[in-house]
């Protein structure tokens, strides 16, 4: 089951718009100090790069991901995550809308 709620965080009213507005995100800092981002990417293919490690949870809509050094695409719908490691590039590929919560490592 996805996440639908988050509680206990502060957000950033400025969004983080990102390859001329198919990604739009808000960043968000828990109760505990932890780092977390959630946004929705709209129909494209993209290649996003990665600072930390995070995991990219589907809280609605669906995609298919590629991590460094695969050559399968992954299915990710509600309920489904996946983990990108630090440092690195992952290519995603939306067709309608992928609604995501992006959890920093």
């Amino acid at each position: 089951m996805s996440t639908t709620h988050l509680s206990a965080a502060t957000v950033s009213t400025a969004a983080n718009v990102y390859f001329d507005g198919k990604c739009v995100s808000h960043a968000l800092t828990m109760a505990d100090g932890s780092k977390k981002s959630v946004g929705v990417v709209l129909a494209s293919s993209l290649v996003f790069g990665t600072a930390a490690p995070e995991t990219m949870e589907c809280v609605a809509g669906a995609c298919e991901y590629r991590l460094p050094g695969s050559t399968e695409w992954q299915a990710s719908s509600a309920g489904h995550k996946f983990s990108v490691p630090g440092n690195t590039r992952f290519e995603i590929r939306v067709a309608e809308a992928y609604h995501y919560i992006c959890h920093y490592e």
